[in-house]
């Protein structure tokens, strides 16, 4: 159907209108005392490769499972009912599932709780964005956290129920914890949040005691491989505000208010703090430093940027001095003290960089590095600060960010429901016709809601320019049959805004998917780019890419066990392509090709094929903000004539089974692409490729080579790969941050290897503070 011509609203303007729609949606219509649209929408979703399809529950709002909210009664067994019934994944039995997705939906309310709420895998609990409810600990309060991502076994020898690094698919948005009536002098925390990719924390507060001496804390984390967490406060807590050690991690827009210390860090391999509020604190960021190896492992990585810190005598202490030598890498950019006597200082030690009330422009601890010298600087002072386009920064010149689209003020009679308009999501029914018909008849004057399920699509899905879309616990679309079939005449299964097109574009709780053989898929092509004047009007939040490993993708351990090659095991030709003409903000987002297999019930690993993940061509403006991609056959990311990129923190994977077959085995590379040459000397993927773009910063990063064809006595000698990131000499981009494993050269120009990871070893990980 055509749609109608360009229409400029008061709110944003939008490309085109579908052929129903009268008028733009413009602002939301919720009434003052209406419950958030979550609650009163249709709820039809369903789990299509569930047992039990037809009866097994995802929406599940806690008072029709006995939560009163009242704050008197004990909630606690009607929450974890909601949680757990239905034959759900968790309680150590079941390591990962995708057929028991659900929403644990929390109402306007109060909800006291005795003991934790343990968290099973695949869960977004949310509540009322309108009134968020509070979760409330009472007096007697026994359990490990509030809320528990990942519970210890009992008398279990230190298991859990989950593999931390494989903790995957879990949200909480919309609640207050607070553990205000616990006694102070009681340990408490707020949140254990042990997870990995596919996780987020979204307009969260914690509210704890501030008496002196207090044990209460907000967060504890102390492994996995996250992961994204925004728009978060913890106030009180004379312990910790948030104490966190994994993998990696983003954060952006954390508030600590009135802790003794506002973030602890036990270890890392890189964490990137974006947009940082700390308030009479005693200590800002208290950092574990000095390990170097990985029995020793510290804090490898600390990128902070854009931080108002007030009324806190120490900004950062580390644990020991450096003592001239890398122990822990720290870069800090844009840091604005009030009233903070030390900016940066050593545990009953000296003053390494004297505070007050100043500006800190760009600091660095760590070694440092220029061009093609390979020879480190060991830098305690200023280091270069990366000129920041304008198109990436806020009104008061900070790197942008736009929290998760919630639609707080919406009424559910704007939204728009996929399985009303005839798709079934049923794993099997074609809803390529459905599907695009409500795109063509409602895209610009009502919000898209993907009711849960699978949509199996035989064609390319057109999104015009102006469309707003909603996921229901991570619904998938999955691309599957002969167009998705030809490697060298690639098709793109959802195609997001037409070539040149200017419009809003939200899409989140979404996975993009295929079902096997797909060897010529791409997955997503970004072609919109934000209107004039409105940053961040194109963009993913939660929204995913996941290759095989899945029931319903026919590749999973039984078809593509691990070693071996075969060709219906190909998964996709590229994840996401930004082509020159868009613009993007993508927070949170994981392209995954799966490893192994989450529905096998042991996590088998298996052999499936991606050609490639993150392709980039934009001009910009583009924020990759807490993204990662992994285990594409030829690189995970490829910026290729690329401008005016903002990235952190940005984590990849080499594939497993390489070199066995060698890159780009079983894709060929193809200068339409702009793919990377490969040779006997380099054939492994890149974990980043960059090639004639401009005006780049990658502040953090985590580039990772693990194995050598499912082997890992690579490790031991840093040689899985030889080398993991490639500039050509006329790129410019500024690198802070960078850790890699098991890659010989943590950096190349023009394909030869210049930064040796023999000169940074900090931890499992080898760090660079600075390129440039």
């Amino acid at each position: 159907l055509l749609c109608l011509g360009t229409v400029l609203s008061s709110s944003h303007p939008v490309f085109s209108l579908g052929s129903l729609c009268s008028a733009p949606l413009n602002g939301g219509t919720a009434a003052p005392g209406d419950p958030y649209w979550l609650e009163s929408i249709k709820h039809q979703g369903t789990s299509a490769f569930n047992p039990n399809p037809s009866s097994y529950q995802v929406f599940r709002n806690v008072k029709d499972f006995g939560a009163t909210g009242n704050g008197v009664t004990d909630d606690t067994a009607a929450i974890n009912s909601a949680m757990s019934s239905g034959g759900r994944c968790g309680g150590g039995t079941c390591s990962s599932s995708t057929v028991s997705p659900a929403i644990i939906y929390f109402p306007q309310g109060t909800y006291l709780v005795s003991s934790a709420i343990n968290t099973y895998y695949y869960t977004q609990m949310i509540g009322d964005a309108r009134n968020p409810p509070t979760l409330l600990a009472s007096p007697n309060f026994s359990g490990f956290a509030v809320i528990d991502a990942d519970p210890y076994i009992p008398n279990g020898y230190g298991a859990q129920w989950f593999v931390n690094q494989d903790n995957f698919y879990r949200s909480v948005r919309n609640l207050i914890i607070d553990l205000r009536q616990i006694p102070a002098s009681t340990t408490a925390i707020g949140l254990h949040w042990q997870v990995s990719q596919a996780t987020s924390l979204i307009n969260v507060v914690v509210e704890m005691s501030t008496a002196s001496g207090n044990n209460h804390q907000g967060m504890f984390m102390e492994n996995g491989s996250g992961g994204f967490m925004g728009d978060i406060v913890f106030n009180g807590g004379r312990k910790y505000g948030i104490q966190v050690g994994n993998q990696q991690f983003t954060v952006r827009n954390l508030t600590v208010n009135n802790a003794n210390i506002a973030v602890s860090g036990i270890w890392d391999w890189g964490f990137t703090f974006q947009g940082v509020t700390i308030n009479s604190c005693q200590v800002g960021f208290d950092l574990t430093t000095g390990g170097t190896n990985q029995s020793t492992q510290t804090v490898g990585s600390e990128a902070i940027i854009d931080a108002v810190v007030t009324n806190t005598p120490i900004f950062v202490r580390t644990s020991i001095a450096s003592n001239g030598k890398l122990g822990g890498s720290l870069v800090l950019n844009n840091i604005k003290l009030n009233n903070v006597p030390t900016a940066v200082g050593v545990n009953n030690g000296p003053t390494v960089l004297a505070g007050g009330t100043v500006t800190i422009t760009s600091w660095g601890q760590g070694n440092v590095f220029f061009g093609t010298s390979g020879t480190p600087t060991f830098t305690q002072g200023n280091i270069v600060s990366a000129s920041k386009p304008s198109s990436l920064l806020d009104s008061s010149g900070r790197i942008f960010g736009k929290s998760h689209p919630q639609y707080a003020n919406y009424a559910a009679s704007q939204f728009i429901s996929v399985k009303s308009q005839g798709a079934a999501g049923d794993g099997h029914t074609d809803d390529t016709a459905a599907i695009q018909n409500v795109m063509n008849q409602y895209a610009g004057c009502m919000i898209i809601f993907f009711d849960a399920g699978t949509y199996y699509i035989t064609n390319t899905i057109t999104i015009p320019a102006g469309t707003q879309i909603v996921g229901e616990a991570w619904s998938v679309v999955l691309a599957g049959g002969s167009a998705f079939q030809n490697q060298n005449s690639p098709k793109v299964v959802i195609q997001a805004g037409t070539a040149g097109s200017i419009g809003l574009m939200e899409i989140s709780d979404m996975i993009f998917s295929t079902a096997g053989p797909a060897p010529g898929a791409i997955l997503l092509e970004w072609n919109v780019h934000d209107p004039s004047g409105q940053q961040g009007a194109a963009g993913l939040w939660d929204t995913h890419i996941r290759l095989g490993g899945a029931t319903g993708t026919n590749m999973q351990a039984s078809q593509c066990p691990s070693g071996s090659v075969n060709t219906n095991c190909q998964a996709a030709f590229l994840g996401i392509q930004l082509t020159s003409g868009s613009s993007a903000y993508f927070e949170g987002t994981w392209v995954w090709t799966a490893d192994h297999d989450l529905d096998a019930g042991n996590s088998a690993q298996i052999s499936v094929f991606t050609g490639r993940g993150v392709l980039s061509q934009s001009a910009g403006p583009v924020w990759l903000i807490g993204t990662a991609s992994e285990h594409a056959a030829l690189y995970q990311y490829n910026l290729a004539g690329a401008q005016n990129h903002w990235i952190g923190f940005v984590q990849t994977e080499t594939p497993y089974y390489q070199p066995v077959p060698a890159a780009p085995a079983p894709y060929s590379s193809t200068s339409t692409y702009s793919d990377p040459s490969f040779s006997s000397s380099i054939s492994m993927a890149w974990g980043m490729w960059v090639q004639s773009s401009y005006n780049i910063i990658l502040f953090g990063a985590g580039f990772y080579s693990f194995f050598q064809n499912y082997a890992q006595s690579c490790l031991n000698t840093w040689n899985c790969q030889s080398q993991i990131f490639n500039i050509d000499s006329s790129s410019t981009i500024t690198v802070y941050s960078l850790s890699t494993v098991g890659t010989t050269y943590q950096l190349s120009v023009s394909q030869i290897g210049v930064v040796n990871e023999g000169s940074n070893q900090d931890g499992f990980q080898e760090t660079l503070t600075v390129w440039s």
